[in-house]
């Protein structure tokens, strides 16, 4: 009985392995069929369809950053109408496009359509028309740096947007961060090799896990066009402010040094900053980047399918995929864990509304100190004030995960900014009463996006009307123009 006992369980076992090598030799067998090049790809490559055809599972899974349905608490990868959900930022940002229409951002593959359809960027019918620099396309396609190494990086930075409406067709992709001819990560954007530079920086000597998350630091961070930059008097230079650190306090300082305002604020005439999206920068404060955890482990993190391993490129919120961003590291239920990121969000979110509404408040009530006849000497310390406590509300408020990334970081620049603008409002008291105004300035619906548009003389009717004629007639143009300029690109068959 022994025996045949012992017959069975080695019949079983060698069963077993013999499945699991078979296992093995067939993922091995798929895996050099999966990734068997069928196109060689040079240059810079624009086009995705070409590297899909040499990694099908990670082009496959780009796709899916088209898709639109995802929500959380706060945040979603469709439309949504930031101004109408904050119209007191209508306020904040008067005199700037962000005044005029500001909608959440959806994914990777819609970066081209949603420039194209802002009403921020106005209506250009031709090249050379309108008001928006070609520097706003940088962060959009694989199309600019094949561009910047076609005319050259200033030459690229001293056009308008609408010279490249034809050139530019492509959402942001795989040339963006990968280098053709082995795959590795790679830096396409020159502004973040020279802000490391302007450090003591190599970004060459950076480690594979660190280029994880500067290839998305390439975009994903506080930067400015830097219109005075020698040897080039056309451009609008794209410009990280990192020279002196990559703290708000440090960036605010390099502003402040070099007078820059990205605009002079019409109601308080504030010398204005608009924050970017500086995420990177408020990522490197919190605890995944002090463990060294990277953007992509959590944003794009490893998937599987018939037992290959790769990079899964659907770019999005981790809680849209839990399992495979968080639970690597993470062991808890899923509710407890969402609910724990929105607890961190919520709090963050209080933060900046409170900060919100008081520089609201501040720049309608030194409006009115100047409609009463302030004085320069009067307001100098006030408006440094405005501009630098609204730096800090939208330094948080434009990083739209600032409130997860580093939630104690975040908290401690709005009680910065709060503790600034409260001084202010205090000195603005004192002016409003020098000249005879000891009461409450009278405030417009600060609840209503349509009437704080109209105070400040945003007629979006007219901007979407002419939006409108322009998706109509000028952009299907200019794709005609660029699909047909591809067809002519040679493509290099592998047998």
């Amino acid at each position: 009985m022994k025996n045949w006992i012992l017959f069975i369980a080695t019949v079983v076992i060698v069963f077993l392995l013999s499945m699991l090598v078979y296992s093995i030799m067939d993922r091995r067998a798929e895996a050099r069929f999966a990734y068997h090049p069928k196109v060689q790809i040079e240059g810079i490559e624009p086009r995705d369809t070409l590297w899909g055809m040499n990694y099908p599972r990670q082009y496959q899974s780009y796709q899916k950053t088209q898709d639109t349905s995802f929500k959380s608490k706060y945040n979603t990868s469709g439309f949504r109408d930031a101004l109408e959900e904050n119209p007191e930022t209508i306020i904040l940002w008067a005199g700037y496009a962000f005044s005029k229409g500001y909608n959440q951002p959806r994914g990777h593959n819609h970066a081209v359509r949603d420039v194209l359809a802002s009403v921020r960027i106005g209506a250009p019918k031709e090249p050379g028309a309108g008001v928006m620099p070609s520097t706003c396309w940088t962060c959009k396609s694989p199309d600019v740096p094949r561009l910047m190494k076609e005319l050259g990086v200033t030459e690229f930075y001293s056009h308008k947007l609408s010279d490249f409406g034809s050139q530019i067709i492509n959402p942001i992709g795989c040339a963006d961060c990968h280098d053709p001819k082995t795959m590795n990560l790679t830096i396409t954007r020159p502004a973040l090799v020279e802000a490391f530079q302007a450090m003591g920086k190599d970004i060459n000597k950076a480690s594979h896990q660190e280029m994880r998350s500067l290839v998305c630091a390439q975009c994903h961070v506080e930067y400015y066009f830097d219109k005075k930059r020698p040897g080039a008097p056309k451009a609008q230079y794209v410009t990280f402010p990192w020279k002196d650190g990559q703290s708000v306090e440090a960036m605010e300082a390099y502003y402040d040094k070099i007078d820059f305002a990205d605009w002079v604020h019409p109601l308080s005439k504030a010398k204005m900053l608009k924050a970017q999206h500086p995420d990177y920068e408020i990522y490197s404060f919190g605890i995944h980047a002090k463990r060294g955890v990277s953007c992509a482990d959590c944003h794009m993190p490893y998937g599987t399918e018939g037992g290959q391993k790769f990079t899964d490129h659907h770019i999005g919120s981790p809680l849209a995929n839990v399992e495979n961003s968080c639970f690597v590291c993470h062991r808890e239920k899923v509710s407890d864990l969402v609910n724990d990121v929105y607890e961190r969000q919520t709090k963050v979110k209080q933060s900046i509304s409170q900060l919100q509404r008081h520089v609201a408040m501040a720049h309608l009530e030194a409006e009115q100190a100047w409609k009463l006849g302030a004085k320069e000497a009067q307001m100098t310390n006030i408006l440094k004030g405005i501009r630098h406590a609204q730096w800090r509300w939208d330094y948080i408020a434009a990083s739209h995960g600032a409130g997860f990334h580093a939630p104690l970081e975040s908290s401690r620049i709005l009680a910065s900014g709060l503790t600034i603008i409260q001084d202010v409002r205090v000195e603005l008291a004192r002016v409003l009463a020098s000249l005879g105004h000891n009461k409450p300035v009278k405030m417009p619906n600060l609840s209503s996006k349509s009437e704080l548009q109209a105070y400040i003389g945003v007629n979006l009717e007219k901007e979407k009307m002419e939006k409108a004629e322009f998706l109509e007639k000028v952009v299907p143009q200019w794709l005609k123009e660029g699909k047909a300029r591809e067809s002519k690109m040679k493509v290099n068959m592998l047998n």
